[in-house]
């Protein structure tokens, strides 16, 4: 593959069209995003007017340009984050390709027009209509760089919307690299633009005039990009942080639990936005499913080579909250039970896989997002304290409860703040690409995946018809003198 980049200056006369009419405008001096948004508008009215089956038939391209160059993305996306190919290739492309496929297969019936009731109006007809909003712009993050790139890169090129898209300025090559696949689209290499920079591209960005921004990382990022779009109304889809916590009962399979609990929060070295950030477990089976958590945490081997289950902490400015968050739950009598060293994983200072007990919500790591391999595990007396502790955050993006009770199950995800939920599992819906995706207070707003996330990259129209084209409607001027009386008389016949 070629790479096609966005250059920012020598670009001069480009025809933009808006709105069905042609403009002349001279972008030699104008930034990356600049450029990026006008590139990106101009293919927007060839882009919009496919059809559903063409679009998909696209899409479906690209997907196959992405296995074919596997090795390529595993290997960036490695040598960038420090994650180990395993996760790559399960985490991110497998996860992408997937929500690609469901896509292609749904898109044209999630977005069909449908029709609905005119209510007391028979001789009307009334329709729904999904139409892309227009250029997208999305910010991406470091964690996941691939799927939480071209995955709502995909989903808004599916409703019909070109995108502009900046990666993390920790990981812009991957961000590159999903530009690459899209350059290869002949009269379409335009629909996908990517700038990268750091956070004041982002700012930039979002106020270019885009017409919806998808934000992905900090609850205190995510409310910066809320007051910059702000002042052009500019409509914003937010997935932010998390604290997910799990819920585990007296019954149930501990051994399911804690290696969920290992994996869930230790995965990607816990640089997971749904990641197991906290564990409570009533007192009756809590030493008994610690002692399962330390066993199968033993089994966990980080390093960058083959053999290897986690890789490495991927940004330093990371390491350092996670470092804080040790340091502040050991200072207020919790303890560690395994692991708690900092180590060299490849080229990078990580920490180990590391289990704490004796927590409370007096400590950091128990009540702010640590985005790091700590998995905290506070005894409860009962579900109901459970549930309240798993609450008592700001957070509410993803969480698990673990019961062989189906009613006690349904109970606890009646009775949980959070976004999505997971029974006798954890962080597994993220994959299904029918499920939608996001979290509830300062997890964010807005949806990804499913139905849901295709129509948030969608305006909504409404249109009602006349079906009978009389010369004149009976509320229309001037006034009938027999109007209220019939409209009274209807009001006690229909709603009285």
């Amino acid at each position: 593959m070629n790479y096609k980049t966005t250059e920012t200056t020598g670009v001069k006369n480009k025809k933009i069209q808006n709105n069905g009419q042609d403009k002349s405008e001279d972008v030699s001096q104008m930034s990356e995003v600049q450029t990026g948004l006008a590139k990106a508008k101009e293919a927007s009215f060839l882009w919009r007017s496919l059809s559903f089956d063409a679009r998909a038939k696209h899409m479906l391209a690209v997907k196959r340009l992405l296995i074919k160059n596997l090795d390529e993305v595993v290997d960036t996306v490695t040598a960038e984050t420090g994650k180990i190919s395993t996760e790559v290739v399960v985490n991110e492309v497998l996860v992408v390709s997937e929500l690609i496929s469901y896509y292609a297969k749904h898109a044209k019936e999630i977005l069909a027009t449908r029709k609905v009731s005119s209510g007391l109006l028979r001789h009307k007809r009334a329709e729904k209509r999904y139409e892309p909003l227009g250029v997208i712009g999305i910010i991406s993050p470091w964690n996941y760089p691939l799927t939480l790139s071209l995955g709502p890169v995909s989903t808004a090129l599916f409703a019909g919307n070109t995108v502009v898209l900046k990666p993390s300025e920790i990981t812009p090559s991957v961000g590159v690299l999903i530009g690459k696949l899209f350059s290869q689209m002949s009269e379409y290499s335009d629909i996908v633009q990517v700038v990268t920079g750091d956070g004041k591209v982002g700012e930039e960005l979002v106020r270019s005039g885009v017409d919806k921004i998808a934000f992905t990382g900090s609850v205190a990022t995510g409310k910066a990009v809320m007051r910059a779009a702000s002042d052009s109304l500019t409509p914003v889809l937010l997935e932010l942080g998390g604290k997910d916590p799990m819920i585990v009962c007296s019954d149930a399979d501990l051994d399911r639990a804690a290696n969920a609990a290992v994996w869930g929060a230790f995965t990607n070295a816990g640089q997971t936005c749904m990641a197991v950030e906290r564990v409570y477990v009533v007192k009756e089976v809590y030493d008994e499913f610690v002692d399962k958590v330390i066993k199968a945490t033993s089994k966990v081997h980080q390093g960058t080579g083959g053999g290897s289950d986690i890789g490495a902490v991927t940004h330093q400015g990371q390491m350092q909250i996670i470092e804080r968050h040790l340091a502040d739950a050991l200072s207020k009598g919790a303890e560690v039970v395994y692991g708690g060293s900092k180590v060299m994983v490849g080229n990078r200072p990580s920490l180990q896989p590391t289990v704490l007990v004796g927590v409370d919500h007096s400590m950091q790591v128990m009540t702010e997002e640590t985005f790091g391999p700590i998995l905290p595990i506070m005894e409860v007396e009962d579900v109901a304290e459970a549930l309240w502790l798993a609450n008592d955050t700001p957070f509410g993006l993803n969480s698990s409860v673990w019961t062989s009770d189906t009613s006690m199950a349904d109970k606890l995800v009646s009775g949980l703040q959070s976004g999505t939920v997971c029974v006798n599992d954890c962080m597994v819906s993220y994959a299904m690409p029918a499920l939608a995706f996001g979290g509830v207070k300062s997890s964010g707003m807005g949806r990804s995946h499913g139905p849901e996330g295709l129509r948030e990259f969608s305006q909504l129209k409404s249109v009602a018809y006349d079906r009978l084209g009389v010369k004149k409607e009976l509320h229309w001027l001037p006034l009938p003198k027999s109007l209220e009386r019939s409209v009274r008389l209807a009001l006690k016949m229909r709603h009285g």
